[in-house]
């Protein structure tokens, strides 16, 4: 396995597995890896025949009071999960490799980063899709990997994809859950044991919201405030957000929905002072 920091190096060896035939594929990540990440990777190698990883703590997406300085970074160990799902290159930059001192340039969707996630983290996905799109350049993938956990994330990076003609298909993977339903992520470690626990209620709200949806005449918003209040009512749980949206373009549900329309549940919270999401697909009965 090979651990380049240069984007120009990087961007070689692409371009050298590309010429020898082989499809390639992506997992864009910002480390502290779990075995969320290692099913993209998985994923990764068993649809294409040269596949990279990208680890880098992008810190144009945080915003000013948010985590960046004691992000997790766990390279060492990082590494060592890469090679076992079969990573080929591990892209390692420094932020002064990504980002020239006078740069003037931003990647910006529209109405779908001023939402849920937008909303709360202002500026957040402006640097999600200008590091994605540089990623994807120096890259080349024809897949690239992401997420659920993640929806509004990957939604935002289709539409860039779709809009500025990225020559990449965008994979999405389900959420890889701990068995007692919290979705894995990199801020877990942040959790103490009592907040872990805490945390749960973001995947139990979901389920409740899975079930409401599947009785016959479900209505979004009675299911939604169902879902807000058993987070509101749990101990030690800041809730931000809990809402039923379409999952295509996360606009509100209509106040009555068919039989078999889809959606999506999405939740953000603080438990203590971590902040946590999850989603849940969901379809009406």
């Amino acid at each position: 396995m090979l651990v380049e920091s240069c984007p120009q190096k990087t961007w070689q060896h692409v371009t050298a597995a590309r010429q020898r035939g082989l499809l390639t594929g992506c997992v864009p990540t910002m480390g502290a890896l779990h075995q969320g990440h290692v099913s993209l990777m998985q994923r990764a190698r068993t649809e294409c025949g040269y596949v990279t990883a990208t680890i880098f703590v992008n810190p144009t997406q945080f915003g000013p009071q948010e985590d960046f300085s004691k992000y997790p970074r766990t390279l060492q160990a990082d590494l060592q999960l890469c090679e076992q799902a079969g990573v080929d290159l591990v892209f390692t930059p420094q932020a002064d490799q990504m980002y020239v001192a006078d740069a003037e340039t931003t990647v910006q969707v529209g109405r779908l980063t001023t939402v849920l996630e937008g909303a709360h983290r202002p500026g957040h996905f402006d640097g999600v899709t200008t590091v994605v799109a540089k990623l994807l350049m120096i890259t080349q993938p024809h897949k690239a990997y992401f997420g659920q956990k993640d929806f509004q994330q990957q939604l935002v990076v289709r539409r860039m994809v779709r809009d500025l003609n990225i020559p990449v298909e965008i994979v999405t993977c389900p959420i890889i859950r701990e068995p007692d339903g919290l979705a894995m992520s990199s801020r877990n470690r942040y959790l103490s044991v009592a907040e872990r626990q805490t945390a749960v209620a973001l995947s139990r709200a979901l389920r409740l919201a899975a079930d409401l949806c599947s009785q016959p005449a479900a209505v979004p918003a009675e299911v939604e405030r169902q879902m807000r209040q058993m987070l509101l009512q749990t101990p030690g749980l800041e809730l931000q957000y809990a809402v039923l949206a379409d999952p295509d373009t996360l606009q509100p549900l209509p106040e009555r929905v068919l039989s078999g329309a889809r959606a999506v549940g999405l939740i953000a919270a603080r438990v203590g002072s971590t902040r946590l999401i999850d989603n849940l697909l969901l379809s009406f009965g």
